[in-house]
């Protein structure tokens, strides 16, 4: 069961971490904290479960006491885990706010910043920051968007139609980014709690199990 939670800990971290980064080009470090803190402790699960087997199979009480100390340590790591996404949900939308906008001002210079702003826009339905007057010095006019504003993509369709509702979204990306990302950390949040629970259970069966073990040594 130990190995199962530490494999299910690592694959939302990592599903988390990439939909944090990969959406979006998030700069503050408390936004990767809680994923990562979950990769992490899923792989030193991983590894706890093994050396709680090995010690269930010679049925050795030290190392199934180890294991059963190493689970408590992990789990006050994954509450804390589950803590600080908590309190991470709560700055979102200053977050949103700079990476969006840092994304928007490096639009026409930077090829991985302007991908990156095109797939949110197009994904999400939205276009610039807080609306489509974000754009207005995408071109010359003032009233020119990115094609990938448009209701309908094509070529030179957000030319001219910044403010025309039929041809280009309206409302801006950061409402629609940080619900997003909130669903996200939801997902680290319930994640990290639901597998704590499971492995107070993994601690419960190994203290029966050195009760057992015990038992058998004072029969001897």
């Amino acid at each position: 069961m130990s190995v199962l939670c530490g494999l299910a800990l690592i694959v939302v971290g990592i599903l988390v971490q990439v939909a944090l980064h990969k959406t979006l080009r998030i700069h503050d470090a408390t936004a990767s904290g809680a994923p990562i803190v979950l990769i992490g402790v899923g792989v030193v699960i991983f590894f706890i479960a093994f050396f709680g087997c090995c010690g269930a199979w010679k049925e050795n009480y030290c190392m199934v006491t180890m294991f059963a100390i190493l689970l408590v340590l992990v789990i006050i790591v994954e509450i804390a885990a589950a803590i600080a996404g908590y309190i991470f949900r709560n700055k979102l939308s200053v977050v949103v706010q700079d990476s969006l906008t840092e994304t928007l001002s490096s639009y026409k210079n930077n090829t991985e910043f302007r991908e990156a702003m095109d797939k949110i826009q197009k994904d999400l339905k939205c276009c610039g920051v807080n609306s489509s007057a974000d754009w207005k010095s995408f071109k010359p006019d003032g009233n020119s968007v990115p094609d990938s504003c448009c209701v309908n993509v094509s070529k030179d369709c957000g030319a001219g139609a910044m403010k025309n509702s039929s041809k280009v979204y309206q409302e801006g990306c950061s409402v629609a980014v940080e619900a997003l990302l909130k669903k996200n950390i939801l997902w680290v949040i319930v994640a990290a709690l639901v597998i704590a629970f499971l492995q107070i259970m993994g601690i419960v069966f190994a203290c029966m199990l050195m009760r057992g073990i015990r038992s058998g040594y004072e029969v001897m």
